[in-house]
């Protein structure tokens, strides 16, 4: 586990907007990227991701005028994901300001993919993002799914996970879509399964409702944790969040 506990926005981005909704069902609008980073960044927020939600739906490459733009309000690593299918996607997105690269749904199409970054950029560019449902069709009784959500494979999701890490994925960003958007907690049997089977950081998503919900995952065995609406939505501020995981004894910065 890391030293210290990081804590960190998400911003699923759609058409050049903030979205955020439940079980990443009903999009909403939740902001201005660019003024969201900043604010988030202005809190104390340690990294920030941002989603491309709907590149790979699309078919297209993320929206890259608008990760230079938030690069540019922000001064702490930047992961961005969507769209990525090339080696040559992440040189330009890193020219436009990403310190990290998000991978899903190309990743699952040809997991060469993350050998390849890997060999190019090493494997602490590459965060392998799992967004992950309960099913009793795999042994670990998690599937993986692509296209935001929408499309369940017959990947087991530990499987896949242990995969991704041996051809080079230096991080996993561990979403739950059961609890996404839900405000009910985060899946702490998920995350504790990720941790025993993973070698590398661990980021715990979907489900954080209140500040209380965040120092579970952590001890379930999360190196970060990941939230949006509660911080689109100013129910939370970072400094909430890293107050309360101070508070329960583990070290933020």
């Amino acid at each position: 586990m890391s030293l210290s506990v990081r804590v960190i926005p998400c911003l699923d981005v759609a058409n050049g907007r903030v979205v955020k909704g439940v079980k990443f069902q009903n999009l909403r609008d939740a902001g201005d990227p660019v003024e969201l980073a900043r604010r988030y960044y202005e809190q104390g927020a340690d990294e920030l991701t941002f989603l491309d939600v709907t590149a790979t739906v699309d078919n297209r490459s993320t929206t890259y005028d608008v990760v230079s733009a938030t690069a540019e309000q922000v001064f702490i690593p930047l992961t961005v994901g969507g769209g990525i299918r090339s080696v040559e996607d992440v040189s330009r997105l890193q020219a436009s300001g990403a310190d990290k690269v998000g991978l899903n749904s190309a990743a699952i199409a040809r997991p060469a993919l993350i050998a390849e970054i890997a060999d190019r950029f090493g494997a602490q560019v590459i965060v392998l993002s799992l967004d992950v449902k309960r099913s009793a069709r795999t042994e670990s009784g998690f599937v993986v799914t692509t296209h935001g959500g929408r499309t369940e494979t017959d990947l087991d999701a530990v499987a896949w996970a242990r995969q991704a890490i041996e051809l080079g994925a230096g991080e996993l960003l561990v979403n739950s879509i059961d609890a996404d958007g839900t405000k009910a907690g985060f899946d702490i049997d998920l995350i504790g399964l990720m941790r025993a089977n993973s070698r590398v950081p661990v980021i715990a998503s979907g489900g954080a409702g209140r500040a209380s919900d965040f120092p579970p995952a952590i001890r379930a065995g999360a190196d970060a944790v990941l939230a949006a609406s509660v911080f689109h939505n100013r129910q939370l501020t970072i400094g909430d969040v890293k107050r309360e995981l101070a508070a329960e004894g583990m070290v933020v910065r």
